[in-house]
């Protein structure tokens, strides 16, 4: 399955100008409330329509504003989870999911089905439970196995995890991927969290302000973000303006430090970006001293915040994070291996 997404639509104050493509796969928009990733959702379901643009899914045009193709929702064959789950109240699990298989006139298949998502789902023996019975993860499930119930060409899931706590959360991603996994179509997920979209999506499209930054495949894109924006949604936590100096190597002004990556550098640098855990206190490249200005202690974790030993104060702290058990010793020195030096370009690394 391949889906082609290129679409404008204006709200207001607010401009959504979105392009992409994706294959087989869990593509993730990640990007802040408000940006537009829910609208994307909403206009590849149906749900909105675009001013202008085109959408395809498996080769079936949805939408095309020059051709006047408008699919209603129910003709596009899209499975879209929503934030609230939306089972139905007066319903079991059974039932819900049933609603999913209306149009199956078989009732045998309609029973293998229903056993099968039961399992894929984990909800064997809850099939007579109403919605107010199960808990939040269960719920989840239940709604998901209504849609796949469907056989959609694209699942779109929007925040699936906002509305649980954050032990639960964990558990849920991954029984969620291994679900993912095994539904083996394309799959759209909303999310402005980072590490989630990091656990359960193959590629990443950055969205901000109604735009796609970039789209790469997940690992490359938390490794080489190339722009300030991607750096920054990522979690990049110290980022500071720098000049190319070398063909591997760049100077960063504010910490009066050069450093040597491991990627050539291209004209348009702009900026360097190092993860909080990025700095080493054993590796001899790009190795300095520094003072630390101030410990911050979290549940597992210390959070150190540093400047370079020639770094004025008027300048932000650097931040290193460290496991409680690996403290440094004085003489303070730290470095970043060349790989982890992240080189930052104009927008979207273009």
């Amino acid at each position: 399955m391949s889906l082609f997404v290129d679409i404008r639509k204006k709200l207001g104050d607010f401009h959504l100008d979105v392009r992409f493509e994706t294959t087989d796969n869990v593509l993730g928009l990640l990007g802040a409330s408000g940006s537009g990733k829910s609208m994307t959702l909403k206009c590849i379901a149906g749900i909105e329509k675009p001013d202008a643009g085109k959408i395809v899914l498996h080769g079936v045009t949805l939408f095309d504003s020059e051709k006047r193709i408008n699919l209603p929702p129910q003709k596009r064959n899209v499975g879209y989870l929503f934030q609230s789950y939306a089972l139905f109240p007066n319903m079991n699990v059974r039932q819900n999911i049933l609603c999913g298989l209306h149009g199956e006139k078989d009732k045998a298949v309609k029973e293998r089905i229903l056993a099968e998502l039961l399992e894929m789902t984990q909800l064997q023996g809850f099939d007579k439970h109403r919605p107010h019975e199960l808990s939040g993860g269960q719920q989840q499930r239940g709604a998901l196995a209504r849609i796949l119930a469907g056989s959609p060409n694209l699942l779109m899931l929007d925040e699936p995890f906002s509305a649980l706590d954050s032990q639960l959360r964990a558990r849920l991603q991954v029984e969620m991927r291994e679900m993912l996994k095994k539904f083996g179509k394309s799959v759209l997920m909303v999310t402005h969290d980072r590490t989630e979209a990091y656990r359960l999506c193959h590629q990443i499209a950055l969205v901000d302000d109604g735009k796609i930054l970039t789209q790469k495949n997940t690992k490359t894109l938390f490794a080489d973000p190339e722009s300030r924006e991607a750096a920054l949604m990522t979690g990049c936590k110290n980022i500071m303006d720098a000049e190319k100096t070398g063909e591997y190597e760049l100077f960063v002004p504010a910490w009066g430090i050069h450093l040597t990556t491991a990627l050539p550098l291209r004209d348009g640098l702009t900026a360097v970006g190092v993860r909080a855990h990025y700095f080493n206190a054993k590796t001899s490249h790009n190795r300095y001293p520094v003072r630390f200005v101030e410990l911050i202690e979290e549940p597992f974790e210390h959070i150190f915040q540093f400047r370079y030993e020639g770094q004025a104060e008027n300048t932000p702290t650097l931040w290193w994070h460290l496991p409680k058990d690996r403290m440094p010793r004085e003489p303070y020195e730290v470095g970043i291996a060349p790989q982890n030096v992240l080189p930052l370009y104009g927008a979207g690394g273009r």
